[in-house]
């Protein structure tokens, strides 16, 4: 073996054993538990027959969902992207979503060795329960509510925060005051900029923002930039790889037709430039790729985090 092969070799077995010692920023997944949706209203006007292949639905029509958060450790910053849904509704309340698994919020920042008060930045996606209702938690004497991360920036922009207080009818179920309202009155809500021109707008803490309006008005869709390769937070954009599909839309969408123009957009440019996409709701599914075939874009190979990440 010439030298220069001998080098070559023990060059990357050293870059492989340090590095994460290259990386400053660390990324975390932070399971909160999984709940439990209808699989009509999680698929539209896509027959049962077609969905159930890969989403399968109990005697209930229920499929298994995930609350996946993701926690990203960046210099002195500590973000935590949703926080699942947090506690403090009504057991009448959790009992229409069959909340199911040992998971939480505080036993998977704890596996990484951080606590809550930790948390430095809140990045809210959108304003529905089971992405924000963590952000709130009860007072000690369930005489009112106070925010759940007391050293941390919440983050919202102004369009989605006056959809989310004003909403309508459609989704106003999903917006509730109890989640919103008291990170107002904190103090501690912070607004993103929204852009004019611009497909992805670069945020104050550091990854870009995709701003998609079919799921709900400006939701905002993470593109962080991690190992070399581009991580992006699918949050409703895309729930699981059974949504993948351009049909695949969910009957929660405010603007369903936008909502396919925008994953046909994102999907193309998510396989042209191979984007890892974290997958918020996939109960079984953390990340996954998409390639281009005969049919669109399709589901190309499904990963644990930490099969990608290391």
């Amino acid at each position: 073996m010439r030298f220069f092969d001998l080098f070559n070799i023990r060059l990357h077995y050293f870059l492989h054993i340090c590095k994460p010692y290259f990386y400053s920023m660390q990324i975390y997944p932070i399971e909160t538990g999984n709940f439990k949706l209808d699989g009509g209203a999680m698929f539209g006007v896509v027959p049962k027959a077609i969905w159930q292949r890969t989403n399968p639905a109990d005697s209930n029509n229920l499929i298994d969902m995930g609350l996946r958060c993701m926690l990203i450790k960046d210099g002195n910053q500590l973000i935590l992207i949703d926080n699942g849904t947090g506690d403090k509704q009504s057991d009448k309340f959790f009992g229409y979503y069959f909340p199911f698994g040992d998971a939480t919020l505080d036993s998977s920042l704890a596996k990484y060795g951080f606590h809550r008060d930790d948390i430095t930045d809140v990045f809210l996606t959108h304003l529905h329960f089971d992405h924000c209702g963590g952000s709130i938690q009860w007072n000690k004497n369930k005489t009112g509510y106070e925010p759940a991360f007391k050293n941390a920036k919440y983050w919202s922009n102004k369009n989605h925060w006056k959809w989310a207080t004003e909403p309508n009818p459609r989704e106003k179920a999903s917006f509730l005051k109890e989640n919103i309202n008291p990170i107002e009155n904190s103090g501690q809500l912070n607004y993103i900029a929204i852009p004019e021109n611009k497909y992805l707008q670069k945020s104050a803490l550091g990854f870009d923002i995709l701003f998609a309006d079919g799921h709900t008005e400006k939701q905002m869709i993470p593109h962080i930039k991690y190992q070399d390769k581009i991580l992006v937070f699918m949050a409703d954009l895309l729930p699981t790889v059974g949504h993948i599909p351009l049909p695949y839309v969910m009957s929660y969408d405010a603007r369903p037709l936008v909502t396919m123009d925008e994953k046909a957009k994102f999907l193309k440019e998510a396989a042209d430039k191979n984007y890892y996409l974290f997958l918020e709701h996939d109960a079984n599914n953390e990340v996954c790729t998409v390639k281009h075939t005969e049919k669109g874009v399709r589901l190309d190979q499904t990963f644990k985090f930490n099969e990608i990440f290391k």
